[in-house]
This record gives structure tokens, C-alpha cells and sequence, in this order.
């Protein structure tokens, strides 16, 4: 699975890992960008410094024919620019934020499928456990719960959509999922004893001694996981 954004040839984000501590070196270092820029970069920021400036945003799908119609650039040199652009730092925090990805205008259009989220997580988590002596994979793994729960899918739909090929890339995917049946469970049993209860929220959250917000989150949560278990 790859970010769609460049070109059908020239595929935007790396292969999905999961522990980053865990790669091999030669798999660590593979697909990554060039140091220097291709020429054309430069170019595009002036064009739109939104998209590709300083802090990039999410591309949308077909953004390279969009560069072609309005611009006419070198086709070669663009799917170079948008392929070195892809695969940078900079622009797979982009996509693991959970921005939605825009257009030339840098209008939000769509949002970023969970698959490529969750690749793009795995490769920022790569690269900065290269750079790290500490142990990040516990990081790594919350930020997969934030993505899960953000996507709006069950846990066995989420994982059908974002597991990879290779077994041993998909540690962090479990050990995630397994952490979020956890939370998904407390929230589930929350919701219970709110309903049995009786009570409004504020006195419901005093008598647990909990957090009114973090009610209210965990609430909302097992409220839409009961959306989600009825038939359609």
C-alpha cells in the first residue's frame, strides 16, 4: 500500500515496519529521500508554499495532474519533485498528523486513508528511533490507538486495512490494537454504569472521581463503538 499522490509510478510513501527499533538496518535506510532537493522543489513552494513549504500539508490524490494542467512543468522533473517530496520527513509527519489532504489551493478535500496514516506513522517512528536512544516504541503504539479511534473502524476492520505483508511488521499494529480493546473496554463498561446510573454527567463524573472531560470522551467513545457493532 502506498500514498497516491505523486504519480501511478512512483509510489509516495515507504514500505509500513512496525516496532522502528525492531528494522534491520538495510530495511531502515531503504526508500529514503535524496539529501539534496530536486531543482523543481524550489519552484513549487513559490508556486505553493501551503503545500510544499516549511511545513507541508497532505496532498491530495491526483495532485501531479493538477500540477501539470496549471503549471506544464517537465513531467519527468515533477514526478522526481513530488517522489522526493513524498518520501521526505517533513511530509510523512504531515500524513501521520491526521490533517486532511488538500488541494492546489490548500483546501482540505478528503481525508487521509487509515492505511496511509498508519504507514506514515511507522516510517516517522523509524527514522527518529534511528536518531534515539530511547525506547519509542511505547510512543509509536499510542499514536496507533489515536489513529484507530480516529478512523471510525472497529478493531478487526482496522487492522485488515492497515496490515502489511511481512509478519514482523506488524508488532506495533497488535500490541496497539490490544492496548485499544483495553480502553475501548473501560469505556464500554463506563457507559453502562452512566446508564444504570441515572445521574447527570457532572454528578456521574464526581461520584467516580473522574475528570468531567475524560468522561465525556469516554463516553462518546463506547457510544460510537455501539453504533458500530449494530447491523447495518
Amino acid at each position: 500500500m502506498t500514498d497516491e499522490t505523486a504519480t501511478d509510478t512512483a509510489p509516495a510513501t515507504p514500505a509500513a515496519g512496525a516496532d522502528p527499533s525492531a528494522a534491520p538496518p538495510a530495511a531502515r535506510s531503504a526508500r529514503r529521500p535524496a539529501r539534496t532537493p530536486p531543482a523543481l522543489m524550489a519552484q513549487l513552494a513559490q508556486w505553493h508554499p501551503r503545500l510544499f513549504g516549511e511545513r507541508p500539508l497532505p496532498l491530495k490524490r491526483g495532485i501531479f495532474q493538477d500540477l501539470m494542467a496549471a503549471h506544464a512543468p517537465d513531467k519527468d522533473e515533477l514526478k522526481q519533485a513530488l517522489a522526493w517530496h513524498t518520501r521526505s520527513s517533513r511530509y510523512l509527519v504531515a500524513m501521520a498528523s491526521g490533517q486532511p489532504r488538500h488541494d492546489l489551493q490548500g483546501k482540505a478535500v478528503e481525508p487521509v486513508a487509515p492505511e496511509h496514516l498508519y504507514q506514515a506513522l511507522i516510517e516517522v517512528f523509524r527514522r527518529r528511533q534511528r536518531r534515539s536512544q530511547e525506547d519509542l516504541a511505547p510512543q509509536l503504539r499510542q499514536r496507533i490507538v489515536r489513529a484507530y479511534e480516529a478512523s471510525g473502524l472497529t478493531r478487526e476492520a482496522y487492522a485488515e486495512r492497515v496490515r502489511g505483508p511481512r509478519a514482523d511488521a506488524d508488532d506495533a499494529l497488535d500490541a496497539a490494537l490490544a492496548q485499544a480493546g483495553e480502553h475501548d473496554a473501560r469505556a464500554e463498561a463506563l457507559l453502562r454504569a452512566f446508564e444504570a446510573a441515572g445521574s447527570d454527567l457532572p454528578g456521574f463524573a464526581a461520584d467516580y472521581g473522574l475528570a468531567l472531560p475524560l468522561v465525556q470522551r469516554q463516553l462518546a467513545r463506547a457510544r460510537q463503538l455501539r453504533a458500530l457493532s449494530q447491523p447495518a
